[in-house]
């Protein structure tokens, strides 16, 4: 299907604007008065002249950890019963809710026969999840959450990026303790 649209009339530009060289000068202005004025700010800091006066503020990293907002969802992780058996009921919830459908689930039956059934694989695919905490809102037992306060990993392949279920029930571990 052929869409037609209606011609533009673009300006014609100066020889001025065509090489860009004002706009480059002021991009190196606007980037040199912040890079000056920081300079100036750290200097009157480290002699105690400007404490009033917000400096830029730098974090050495692996000493230093950024504190995390209290409704920072972390990483995700299943939720176990008592007996230390996954709570999930591969009821398929979460991964209807999932906007980004980055969640697999593979159902298979329980050795107990009091359980219908129980997830065999549970993958998310954490490059594709955007963290928005709709399958925690639409599972109905509890069995997933994202309270771990995590933030994730970085990985070297794409591969590693998918957090399968034993990798979802570590997370869980140091909570056991809590009963869910």
């Amino acid at each position: 299907m052929l869409v037609k649209g209606m011609p533009v009339n673009r300006p014609k530009l100066t020889l001025m604007e065509r090489v860009y060289v004002v706009e480059i000068l002021k991009g190196l202005y606007v980037t040199s008065r912040h890079f000056f004025k920081n300079m100036f700010l750290h200097t009157l800091h480290l002699f105690g002249i400007a404490k009033r006066i917000p400096a830029a503020v730098t974090l050495q990293y692996p000493e230093q950890k950024r504190a995390y907002p209290e409704r920072f969802r972390g990483s995700h992780r299943l939720t176990l019963k008592p007996d230390g058996s996954v709570r999930c009921t591969a009821c398929m919830l979460c991964a209807t809710a999932c906007p980004s459908r980055c969640i697999t689930i593979e159902a298979g039956e329980h050795p107990d026969s009091n359980v219908e059934k129980h997830p065999i694989r549970y993958d998310i695919d954490t490059i594709l999840c955007i963290y928005c905490g709709d399958c925690v809102e639409a599972c109905p037992v509890d069995a997933i959450r994202m309270d771990t306060g995590l933030h994730p990993n970085p990985r070297y392949t794409r591969e590693g990026f998918v957090d399968g279920i034993d990798t979802l029930i570590k997370r869980s571990e140091p909570f056991s303790a809590v009963v869910i």
